[in-house]
């Protein structure tokens, strides 16, 4: 049972994925999260004022069920299994992170001053999820999918733009880690 609660290695869980695209792929199915939300929308009657929410969603109830899984798994994952004795964060990031005033997780998989609940007392640290989730959310509709379609579906798929997605996604990350967040905090 110890394995199950263990961080898994990267081969282990890269091969798993590998084996669920190729079964998609065999199906003919097309993965991907940030799909659901058209499909949410399409439930919630939206197709009747926008002709993008209008198709049948009942055909793509299978990802519904797949996000369902996930937010499940990660459920179970963070209140029965999670063990962050286990992850070893990289000196030289808590040292980054120390000197932008982030103190390491300590025992957590997550640092407070980002994901600790006094984020929401902050009108700073509110405006910045606000637009960070504004922007995620224009990103993923602008670029055709999200980082998991993209970067797991369609490079599976052999996609070209979802090439051009994942090299943005990098660049725009590295963008992000070196220049913007430093500025931020």
């Amino acid at each position: 049972m110890s394995f199950i609660s263990q961080t898994w290695p990267w081969y282990f869980s890269g091969f798993l994925i590998g084996i669920i695209m190729l079964s998609l792929i065999y199906l003919g199915k097309v993965f991907g999260v940030s799909s659901n939300l058209r499909s949410l929308c399409s439930i919630a009657g939206a197709g009747k004022y926008v002709p993008f929410f209008d198709f049948d969603w009942k055909s793509q109830r299978w990802n519904l069920i797949v996000l369902a899984g996930a937010m499940f798994g990660g459920f179970v994952a963070v209140h029965f299994m999670s063990d962050p004795s286990n992850v070893a964060i990289n000196p030289k990031t808590i040292e980054s992170l120390a000197q932008l005033g982030i103190d390491a997780p300590n025992g957590k998989l997550l640092p407070d001053a980002m994901f600790g609940k006094d984020i929401f007392q902050s009108p700073r640290m509110i405006l910045l999820l606000i637009t960070g989730g504004v922007l995620i959310g224009f990103g993923s509709r602008y670029a055709g999918g999200c980082t998991s379609g993209h970067a797991i579906s369609g490079l599976s798929n052999l996609q070209i733009p979802s090439l051009k997605a994942v090299i943005g996604f990098f660049v725009g990350g590295l963008i992000m880690a070196h220049f913007i967040l430093p500025l931020l905090f």
